[in-house]
């Protein structure tokens, strides 16, 4: 039987391994993160809406679960999810986590934002909830959690540290614990605050690390974050934005000139190798080379 991602996931917080998750939105990314040793990966629904142009606030449910799921079908280490405010009231967001379930992805954050969530969440406006009707979605999305499947971890996130300080913050977080969240997601607005949070909560906490964010909020080296007592980090923008500054500039250049100078022609060959190693183009040649090409033409062969 194959082992269910969210098993994996919880295997790796009952032995206290820090998550470095960084965000990506599509299979071949996902492929690269696994390959380079990290624990587990993570889709935003910042990378998501900015890779389809849509913008994060305009996504519908199954434009996070769609490549969510593909990616999980592709990738042997857990995947964690941004499911915003669960796409509606209580009912909503139990569907959102059956769905998810199903999907094959080992856990997601619900947060406190209004639904459907502004554009003007990425100016740093709140728009929190009552914290009643927050508690009401983490306490419904926990029970269709024990209901579909108990291994699968739901994190409780609030956006009101950014407007309403810590200590509310934190309120809101030991109350999800209270109705069966597993792990706890906040904004600390300064250092001071990343370093009380953990402290102040009764839930284990993921930081996220928003490089290039507007606000201030700082950026925080992962093994400070370990001492913090932080149990992972999420990194945003990373995927995103790199291939985003890195693209323009090579495209630049060659609309520019006509030619790219940025990477050698052995770096290509390398690139190109390493991708067709990540889609495992290799054992598509194996089974070709047993079936089919045992048929072709020898004269047809190159």
């Amino acid at each position: 039987m194959i082992e269910r991602q969210s098993t994996k996931l919880r295997k790796l917080l009952r032995a206290k391994t820090f998550l470095h998750m960084p965000s990506v939105y599509n299979v071949i990314g996902a492929r690269l993160v696994e390959s380079l040793g990290f624990e587990a990966v993570y889709i935003g629904g910042y990378v998501t809406g900015g890779s389809t142009a849509i913008t994060e606030p305009l996504l519908t449910m199954n434009e996070q679960i769609d490549p969510a799921r593909l990616i999980a079908e592709n990738i042997n280490i857990p995947l964690l999810a941004d499911a915003g405010s669960g796409w509606g009231e209580p009912i909503h967001t139990m569907r959102t986590m059956r769905e998810f379930i199903r999907g094959g992805v080992a856990g997601v954050h619900i947060e406190d934002a209004l639904y459907p969530k502004r554009a003007h969440y990425h100016k740093y406006v709140v728009h929190g909830v009552p914290l009643e009707e927050f508690v009401e979605k983490v306490e419904y999305s926990c029970k269709e959690r024990d209901r579909s499947d108990p291994d699968f971890v739901v994190i409780a996130r609030t956006d009101t540290c950014r407007a309403l300080g810590l200590e509310e913050a934190s309120r809101r977080l030991n109350r999800a614990a209270d109705v069966g969240a597993d792990l706890g997601l906040l904004f600390p607005r300064t250092r001071e605050e990343a370093e009380q949070a953990p402290r102040k909560c009764r839930l284990p906490l993921v930081y996220v690390q928003s490089r290039g964010n507007r606000d201030g909020r700082p950026i925080i080296p992962r093994k400070d974050l370990e001492q913090m007592g932080y149990i992972g980090c999420i990194e945003a923008q990373v995927t995103l934005c790199t291939e985003f500054h890195f693209l323009k500039k090579a495209l630049t250049e060659l609309r520019s000139t006509g030619d790219y100078t940025g990477m050698t022609n052995a770096e290509y060959v390398a690139s190109r190798q390493a991708v067709e190693d990540l889609i495992g183009r290799d054992e598509y040649y194996e089974i070709e080379a047993k079936t089919v090409e045992t048929r072709q033409p020898k004269d047809q062969k190159s």
